[in-house]
């Protein structure tokens, strides 16, 4: 889950004035849809398409390479950095992101709330784009004050958020130098294969989301103010998506790229994940003391409680997908799928009653609405 609530009007805005300021050095990046255009802009989304988006898996890959993925529910796919090591060893490509990486490891240790920057290319269209707003956002000294526009001092106060602390704007400028050393000595070449792979995958999703499970969900996705966004499918991602809510209309979900066409359910057990969060986070708060706060259990059954509401979601008005969701929750989470994946799941993440039934309740009701 991991949902930011965007702070400005929206992100087409923000693409709107970076293309007007002075570009900033990068490889060119775009993003890929079901007719397989790519290296294009794309429109601000509205429809939930299904898309792939080169700069939002880079960043995504810099941050799998550098942190500790120690969540019950990795934030990255399992052995994913195992797997870009060896790929990187075979085809003897080294980069600045390989030899910053301790640097990198070592602010993160220390501010720990650098991970929520994972976020940071979900407002953006583009890698260029993305690079022209670091570039901005470094030659002000994070001050939105030092910004010629309103729209500009808007994105800057956007960064600012994710790297408040000089230190923290200097951690930004070298891991945007590392990954886009990176991209240009190996991740670009690896992401444009694997959309050439993937793309009867992504065509399947696409398929199966418009046509079956999008209408499905269509009413919860109206009465939560999600009634139109994008889904991205990302490579480095697991269970864990990444949501930026910006509107009812300008939400982006970025969720796990599934490997074979058979697989292409993994992406809609993802978007049910994801799409929960509001119900959770109230049934949680609504039912947790200060004192569960302070030891850090609303935090624990929130992430648990994304993955049962997704499933409760899920047997509302997909039953056909709650095994396949437990099962895939389960593995995520590295733990047995034993006889029954449905109580197994309520095993290993467990909640209290009341926190269940709130969430449970949260869900009728919405589903319930107009």
């Amino acid at each position: 889950m991991r949902s930011m609530k965007a702070r400005v009007a929206t992100m087409a805005g923000i693409v709107a004035v970076l293309t007007a300021c002075a570009s900033v050095g990068g490889t060119p990046s775009g993003s890929t849809d079901p007719s397989g255009t790519a290296g294009q802009t794309s429109p601000a989304p509205t429809e939930w398409p299904v898309r792939s988006r080169q700069h939002v898996d880079l960043w995504l890959h810099g941050f799998a390479m550098i942190q500790d993925d120690t969540t019950q529910v990795p934030y990255f796919r399992r052995g994913y950095k195992a797997e870009m090591q060896d790929l990187k060893r075979r085809s003897n490509a080294t980069s600045q992101l390989d030899a910053n990486i301790g640097n990198l490891r070592n602010r993160i240790a220390v501010n720990s709330a650098l991970v929520n920057a994972q976020f940071v290319p979900l407002y953006f269209e583009s890698l260029d784009d993305m690079l022209r707003a670091l570039d901005i956002f470094e030659r002000s000294d994070g001050n939105p004050r030092a910004a010629g526009n309103q729209e500009t001092a808007e994105i800057i106060a956007i960064l600012a958020g994710y790297f408040p602390l000089p230190l923290d704007r200097e951690w930004a400028r070298l891991f945007a130098q590392s990954i886009r050393d990176e991209n240009s000595r190996f991740y670009r070449a690896y992401w444009d294969q694997q959309q050439r792979e993937r793309a009867v995958v992504l065509t399947e999703v696409e398929r199966m989301w418009q046509n079956t499970y999008k209408p499905r969900l269509q009413r919860f996705l109206n009465n939560t103010r999600q009634a139109g966004g994008e889904i991205l499918l990302s490579l480095p991602l697991n269970g864990e998506g990444r949501t930026l809510t910006a509107g009812n209309r300008q939400n982006t979900t970025a969720v796990t790229f599934p490997m074979r066409t058979s697989d292409a359910a993994e992406a809609i057990y993802v978007v049910a994940h994801e799409i929960v969060g509001s119900e959770v986070r109230t049934a949680v708060e609504d039912n947790v003391t200060p004192t569960d706060r302070r030891a850090g259990l609303a935090d624990r059954y929130i992430a648990a409680g994304a993955v049962r509401a997704g499933l409760i979601l899920l047997q509302k008005v997909a039953p056909e997908l709650v095994d396949g969701y437990a099962r895939y929750y389960l593995r995520s989470a590295n733990r047995p799928v034993g006889t029954n994946p449905v109580a197994s799941l309520a095993a290993a993440f467990p909640l209290p009653d009341q926190i269940r039934d709130a969430i449970s309740r949260q869900i009728d009701v919405v589903l319930g609405g107009i």
